[in-house]
């Protein structure tokens, strides 16, 4: 049996369906999701129902089991909407739910997994904190071995859905008896005593998207709490997790690019100067065209992308090219749409308002911009020195 198991025909229709939905029932909604700051409860029950809580996660533990080019495709659909909708969900499938789909022990799978899958229980990833954002070897969280497990002390910032988790995987350094120091990850559930999450941010964008920091003081975990069960497995656990949401984010990218170009479109086809359509000026369709490059240079760039890292020919330089080019082009795209319906690009009954703020967070979470650059650079001299040897 595929690792993959859903195949051509059963996933294009899993996509239809989704776009149907993101039309028909997400998109009339994104006001709403705005101005109250959170996802109506229809649509988390409805999420639910259509699997979106565990797409990416393995089949034998109730998931969809949906290939990394699948997901990839699938996020650019997500992306056309408000990101709010698909953050509710993103943690579950992404850089959470994959650390122990991918590391964890057979017992914490058989543990989490089904009710991650379900929705039942919403997955957060706490690794970043004040000073330790895009490196996480220089986080201050620390967690100690005691006779019974550990005890794990240090403050999270900007953890995504934190507000509305079950389970944290906390990542913490950990110092051997040696004085030599690792990052670790561990499974803390939200009700375990010494956790405590403080209010949501008040963000620029992406509305409806919680993030809060998470406290730990002196939590203590068994030694079950683990990932992977044994040392050594943290680190690994969140650079992979990261590469792959990398390439998700791009395709979030590329979907809202979607959508701020078709928006521009729609309206330089009604709008209109003097007895002229706006769409009929050539400056407007230049902006429009370059609009277009954006979009399809972005959607070819992430589905490569995707393509290789699910065959393993590069899962370090591609999601991190993907990401770099795609969420600065959608922030180029989100300009120029604003620029395409003037002074109504700037009033928030217009939805490209709207992805002009919420793209630009896109540039920092999961590695920042710089960081991608340093990722790509880095690693080209070392394949560079390597064939010289």
């Amino acid at each position: 049996m595929s690792d993959y198991p859903v195949s051509p025909e059963d996933f294009a229709e899993i996509l239809g369906g989704l776009r149907q939905f993101i039309r028909e029932k997400v998109m009339p909604c994104e006001r709403e999701i705005a101005e109250s700051d959170s996802i109506p409860e229809t649509l988390r029950a409805q999420a639910r129902e259509l699997g979106l809580f565990g797409y990416a996660i393995p089949q034998e533990w109730g998931g969809i089991g949906l290939s990394p080019v699948q997901e990839t495709e699938l996020a650019i659909e997500l992306g056309y909407t408000s990101l709010a909708f698909r953050s509710m969900f993103g943690t579950n499938n992404g850089i959470a739910g994959q650390v122990i789909a991918g590391f964890g022990t057979d017992a914490q799978k058989e543990t989490w997994l089904e009710g991650i899958a379900s929705g039942d229980i919403v997955a957060s990833f706490a690794l970043t904190e004040t000073g330790a954002g895009s490196n996480p070897s220089s986080m201050r969280t620390k967690a100690v071995k005691t006779a019974n497990g550990w005890k794990i002390t240090g403050e999270k910032r900007y953890i995504t859905n934190a507000p509305h988790a079950q389970v944290f995987m906390a990542f913490a350094k950990v110092t051997d008896d040696s004085g030599k120091s690792a990052v670790e990850v561990f499974i803390v559930p939200s009700d375990t005593a010494g956790v405590s999450v403080g209010p949501h941010d008040k963000k620029m964008g992406q509305a409806g998207a919680w993030t809060a920091d998470v406290h730990f003081d002196e939590v203590e975990v068994s030694d079950d709490a683990l990932i992977g069960g044994t040392s050594g497995v943290g680190y690994k656990a969140a650079m992979t997790s990261l590469a792959k949401g990398r390439i998700t984010i791009a395709a979030l990218a590329v979907g809202q690019a979607q959508r701020a170009l078709d928006d521009s479109l729609a309206y330089a086809a009604i709008a209109t100067q003097g007895d002229n359509l706006i769409g009929d000026f050539q400056l407007v369709q230049a902006m429009l065209a370059d609009q277009q490059v954006g979009v399809m240079t972005g959607r070819s760039l992430v589905m490569d992308a995707a393509r290789n890292y699910e065959s393993g020919a590069d899962t370090r330089i591609g999601p991190s090219v993907a990401k770099l080019y795609c969420t600065e082009m959608v922030g180029r795209v989100a300009d120029l749409a604003v620029q395409i319906h003037g002074g109504a690009g700037y009033i928030r009954d217009y939805f490209v308002e709207q992805i002009y703020r919420d793209v630009r967070l896109l540039r920092l979470y999961e590695g920042t911009s710089e960081i991608q650059r340093l990722i790509i650079g880095s690693n080209l001299m070392k394949q560079e020195l390597a064939s010289q040897k």
